[in-house]
């Protein structure tokens, strides 16, 4: 991958080095850590956290939270251990592992949170294969994650609103009382991506929220600043 380029998450909060090449971070990482229920002293998994992008947003606004990325690829986990280091989170780890055989045990977690793989394998790859390695689409990860999580335990995923119906079908192997947050480009214009999460074992009914607009007018709206920008946590589950 090479070269990487230096910027910052949350406003500047969260110094943030990520790849030149490759798939690189938007605003699904911040929203994703937003909608976060963690708390101080409780672990969480991202799987797939590339660079560390959302682990490091969780990190700067969850005070005490203890959180592992699990990253496939090597290159990747250094510099998301490097980005965690840099900013002083010292209980944020980078483990170097597949999403798909998990090295941890079960009822591990209080929390997982995923940007999962999402571009249709039938599709015409990137011609990047870093890019094309992450956009893999598969709702294979989905019942691991669920095992790791311990009893009540939460999982938070981002993805496209056309692939929230194998997710959540996927979820539904130890989770309920699924929650579906649509993330509006324009008032008015389809959800293009949504945030979907359960808790294991719940049983409560299913809820879809309001959603969040992200653009006006004007450019991002004050509710989305508040968020990307501030910090502002999601209520959620």
């Amino acid at each position: 991958m090479g070269e990487t380029t230096a910027g910052g998450l949350l406003g500047g909060r969260v110094r943030y080095r990520q790849y030149l090449s490759g798939h690189r971070s938007g605003f699904e990482p911040v929203l994703l850590a937003a909608c976060m229920p963690a708390q101080a002293g409780e672990r969480v998994l991202e799987a797939g956290t590339g660079a560390g992008a959302a682990l490091l947003c969780l990190a700067a606004r969850v005070a005490g939270v203890r959180g592992v990325g699990l990253e496939r690829d090597a290159a990747l986990a250094r510099l998301a251990a490097e980005n965690f280091r840099e900013n002083g989170f010292e209980q944020v780890f980078s483990v170097r592992a597949d999403a798909t055989r998990l090295p941890f045990a079960a009822a591990s977690f209080d929390h997982v949170m995923a940007n999962p793989p999402w571009f249709d394998a039938a599709g015409t790859p990137s011609p990047d294969p870093a890019r094309a390695l992450a956009h893999q689409a598969s709702a294979d990860w989905i019942p691991g994650l669920v095992k790791i999580l311990r009893p009540k335990g939460s999982i938070t995923l981002i993805l496209p609103a056309a692939s929230f119906s194998p997710a959540i079908a996927a979820l539904r192997a130890g989770c309920g009382g699924v929650t579906l947050l649509p993330l509006w480009p324009r008032a008015g214009v389809a959800a293009k991506m949504v945030i979907i999460g359960a808790r294991k074992g719940n049983k409560s009914p299913d809820r879809v929220l309001a959603g969040l607009v992200l653009h006006d007018a004007e450019g991002i709206t004050q509710e989305a600043q508040e968020i990307l920008r501030e910090g502002k946590a999601v209520a959620f589950l």
